[in-house]
């Protein structure tokens, strides 16, 4: 293994874009059971209570809403591995929320969660820069949000303007209440309609509420079932896509491609862009990460995040295709390595001004070890050095 990738996993691992999404997914998951469990909790932690005296009314009213903000966090985790910038300032400000949750709970359970959510916030605020995606909703998306936000101000309002007509019913939390019980079709029947007018209220808020959360589920299932689907196909996602970071994007793919990936996949996660969706699937098949497109559009390279790639390769058997690959790629990520492997000799120039740091053309490579296996003394290390000083100058005389 490359001993630069030795290094640079243990620091991804701990403050790279997975960290700052897996952490809060812990987070919230520590939120969730911790709030469950202190719900009925009597046992205080012995570390916390020797500092701070929480009543117990707080502690288990911190397990309610601990439960509800550990759910909230899964939610927020969700959007971030979608990179979107709304999940990304929902995650910064719940985490210290789950913190002082912890703290007001001071149950047994409750100090892992308090330092795991303080170690979490620094890695997620110093991934500022990967999450800039804003929320692309559907139209389908869109409507479940706006029917169940209308139905539930519709049932809210109502109920609380006819609470004379109703039984059980008084204040606004009480035509909350009522509005979720009977949205949901859960009716626990402590809330009861005392009137005509009453009856016929309760009606539309359970027609409204049926229909608005079957659009709800019909729009987070679907995307949800649709992933499952390219899971089990061997399709790797745009959310996994995203999530690549310091990888290598290979432009195209060529001659000099099979032996360029096996020597990739040893050291370096990559991606490959093609055009060939029956190339690409069978590559999927080798556990392989493909982009199907035109390695010179932009969209396929946003995909295979090539704003975030440590380098980049173009090695097909067109030249010219790979002049307009390495002039996009350029163009999204100025400071990255692109190394091109030129067909022609006569292009090895060209592709150098369209953006390429380094040119490697197999005929001259192959002419230099024909010559020195000839002469019985092939010296790589040598030939190598010979190649780098050949470019370096190369570009010292474009650059004059």
């Amino acid at each position: 293994m490359d001993p630069r990738r030795a290094i640079d996993e243990p620091l991804t691992v701990f403050v790279g874009t997975r960290a700052a999404i897996w952490l809060p997914t812990v987070v919230a998951i520590l939120s969730f059971g911790t709030g469950v469990a202190n719900i009925s909790a009597t046992t205080v932690n012995p570390l916390l209570e020797t500092y701070f005296q929480i009543p117990q009314e707080i502690q288990r009213a911190a397990g309610f809403t601990g439960a509800l903000t550990g759910f909230l966090m899964l939610m927020s985790a969700w959007g971030m591995r979608r990179r979107l910038r709304a999940a990304w300032v929902s995650t910064v400000v719940l985490l210290p929320v789950t913190a002082v949750q912890g703290l007001a709970q001071s149950s047994r359970y409750s100090l892992p969660l308090i330092v795991l959510s303080l170690l979490s916030l620094p890695t997620v605020v110093a991934n500022y820069r990967r999450f800039d995606r804003s929320a692309d909703l559907s139209a389908t998306q869109l409507a479940a949000i706006s029917a169940l936000t209308g139905t539930l101000v519709y049932g809210t309002a109502g109920a609380y303007q006819l609470r004379d007509e109703f039984n059980g019913l008084n204040t606004l939390t009480d035509a909350v209440y009522f509005t979720i019980v009977t949205a949901s079709t859960v009716g626990y029947g402590d809330v009861t309609p005392q009137s005509q007018q009453a009856k016929l209220f309760g009606m539309s808020v359970v027609v409204l509420g049926v229909a608005s959360f079957t659009v709800a589920l019909g729009s987070l299932l679907g995307p949800a079932i649709e992933a499952r689907l390219s899971q089990a196909l061997g399709t790797m996602n745009d959310s996994e896509l995203e999530l690549l970071e310091d990888h290598v994007v290979v432009l195209g793919y060529g001659d000099l491609t099979e032996p360029l990936l096996e020597e990739l996949a040893a050291v370096v996660d990559f991606v490959v862009i093609t055009p060939d969706a029956d190339l690409a699937a069978t590559m999927r098949t080798r556990d392989l990460r493909v982009v199907v497109g035109d390695p010179s559009d932009e969209e396929p390279q946003k995909q295979a995040g090539i704003e975030h790639a440590r380098a980049i390769i173009a090695a097909t058997n067109d030249d010219a295709q790979d002049a307009l690959a390495i002039l996009t790629a350029r163009q999204f990520h100025p400071d990255a390595r692109i190394v091109a492997g030129a067909t022609d000799r006569e292009n090895v120039e060209k592709l150098r001004r369209a953006g390429a740091d380094a040119v490697i053309s197999p005929a001259v490579i192959g002419g230099h070890l024909l010559v020195e296996s000839a002469l019985g003394d092939a010296d790589m290390e040598g030939l190598a050095e010979r190649l780098l000083e050949a470019d370096g100058q190369a570009e010292t005389a474009d650059d004059d």
